[in-house]
């Protein structure tokens, strides 16, 4: 995936918020324009000022947003720029993963999805599970790893990107992508996110 995220100035890395792939209302119903009004226009926004802020304070040597993430997860000194910038990289990549037309796999990409989880159905089951079972904040994620399609789950900020995983597609589960529409009924935004918003014309450029 290629981001707009993130800048080279004079020092240090700078990051951008980029705009969202479509329209404010484009995934209403099951996402209202209320929730994107806030999870877009002022969490993810948060995120990226505060990396900002972080960077001005203690430039860090990195080409891309990638490049900084991998630097800093090895560094515990780090642990909050590493947070904001995660959560940048993330919100960013989990809005191309939902799409107004949502859709289903073209036929390549179902049949590794039924080679890896025995058909596309029980793919559903599995994320829909590491999706609703997540304990508190995280992500759920379809990656690409030693060459079989997975299902991970990561708590608060982390991201596999940073362990050198292919990431397909990824759905937030922190409360804020979520509770406007529906409350604490984290169940139900999964099952209709799943059934209606997947990009999967993105997960098949991830997957190249």
């Amino acid at each position: 995936m290629a981001h707009a995220t993130a800048v080279r100035k004079s020092r240090h890395l700078h990051l951008e918020l980029p705009a969202l792939p479509y329209a404010q209302d484009a995934l209403a119903p099951i996402i209202s324009a209320e929730t994107l009004q806030f999870h877009h226009g002022k969490h993810h926004r948060k995120y990226v000022e505060t990396a900002n802020q972080l960077l001005e304070k203690d430039p860090v040597e990195a080409r891309s947003l990638e490049e900084l993430l991998r630097e800093l997860v090895r560094k515990e000194s780090s642990q909050k720029l590493y947070n904001n910038a995660a959560q940048a990289w993330n919100h960013d990549f989990y809005w191309h993963s939902l799409s107004p037309e949502g859709g289903k796999p073209s036929a390549p990409l179902r049949h590794q999805l039924e080679r890896d989880f025995g058909s596309y159905e029980k793919f559903v089951d599995k994320f829909a599970a590491a999706a609703t079972g997540q304990f508190g904040s995280g992500w759920a994620w379809l990656v690409k790893k030693d060459g079989r399609l997975e299902v991970m789950g990561t708590a608060n900020a982390e991201t596999p990107m940073t362990q050198g995983i292919q990431c397909l597609l990824t759905l937030d589960v922190w409360e804020h992508a979520y509770y406007i529409d529906y409350r604490n009924q984290r169940e139900r935004y999964v099952k209709a996110t799943l059934e209606k918003l997947l990009n999967w014309e993105f997960a098949e450029r991830n997957l190249g």
